[in-house]
Order: structure tokens, then C-alpha cells, then sequence
């Protein structure tokens, strides 16, 4: 820091030696008079950090269904497997939904027409769906717990 010049006159013969040598220092200390400020901070990170989770989810099942879409699917144990292992269509999780109501309903014998839709009689106690159990049957039985769907 500072200014050392050396002046010449007009022949470049050396006049002077100039010292000119500025110090300074600074410090400065910030102290909330509340902690409202930080309290807002802090909610607004995690409204921010429930955002990107969020985009995160839609866009890893949007590329699985394009995935799906296009016919292929990733092989079952790979790294990325889990990935996409819970995005299911809709046509195949409703189709699981039928059977699941035509394994405890019995279809009525009676004349119908071709285009009428045949009625079931179907127990007063229905039992409830589980969709993670019709999706995953064999993470459902006794001796074998259902396994989390995280990166290994």
C-alpha cells in the first residue's frame, strides 16, 4: 500500500523521492435487534427445499412414463432400477384394481345383453385395496418386510 514515485525533470534526471504511505483499517459488527429475519430465512429455505424435492419427483415420473411411453423400461436390480420402479400407468393400475374386485366378487347368472355389463354380487365386508400391495405383492408377505425404495 501506498505511493513511491520517483519524479524526473526534463532531461530524465532523477529531482526527488517521494514516500506517500496510507494505513487505514475497518471493522464492522452486525447484531440483529430480532430474530424475526432469520426465522423468515430459515422458512423460506425449506418452502425452497420442498420446491426442488417436488420438481425433483414430477420430472424423474415424467421421464419414467416417456420411458414407458417409448417401450423401454430399466432392468430390474441396476443401480437406477428404483428409480422408476413406483411410476405404474394408470390402464395397468386399474386393470390390477379389477382383478383385485373380481377375485372377491362372483359374477350373477342371469341373461344379459351383449352390451349390457354384467353385474357381480360382491361380500358386504369388502375388503379395502392396498395399492402398494397390489403394485408389490412379494414385498407384502410375513417373512419378507417391504424393502424402501432408496438409491443402494
Amino acid at each position: 500500500m501506498g505511493n513511491h514515485t520517483t519524479p524526473f525533470d526534463d532531461h530524465m534526471d532523477q529531482q526527488s523521492y517521494t514516500v506517500a504511505e496510507n494505513w487505514g483499517a475497518q471493522v464492522n459488527f452486525m447484531i440483529p435487534l430480532d430474530r424475526k429475519g432469520l426465522a423468515q430465512c430459515r422458512r423460506i429455505a425449506a418452502r425452497q427445499e420442498e420446491k426442488m424435492v417436488l420438481d425433483y419427483e414430477l420430472v424423474r415420473a415424467k421421464e419414467c412414463a416417456d420411458l414407458q411411453a417409448k417401450g423401454f423400461m430399466l432392468v430390474p436390480g441396476s443401480r437406477v432400477y428404483h428409480m422408476c420402479s413406483d411410476v405404474v400407468p394408470i390402464v395397468g393400475f386399474t386393470k390390477l384394481i379389477q382383478e383385485h374386485q373380481n377375485k372377491q366378487c362372483i359374477p350373477i347368472k342371469e341373461f344379459r345383453f351383449p352390451w349390457q355389463k354384467k353385474r357381480q354380487k360382491c361380500p358386504k365386508k369388502f375388503q379395502p385395496i392396498n395399492p402398494e400391495q397390489l403394485l408389490n405383492p412379494l414385498a407384502f408377505q410375513k417373512n419378507n418386510p417391504p424393502k424402501p425404495l432408496v438409491a443402494p
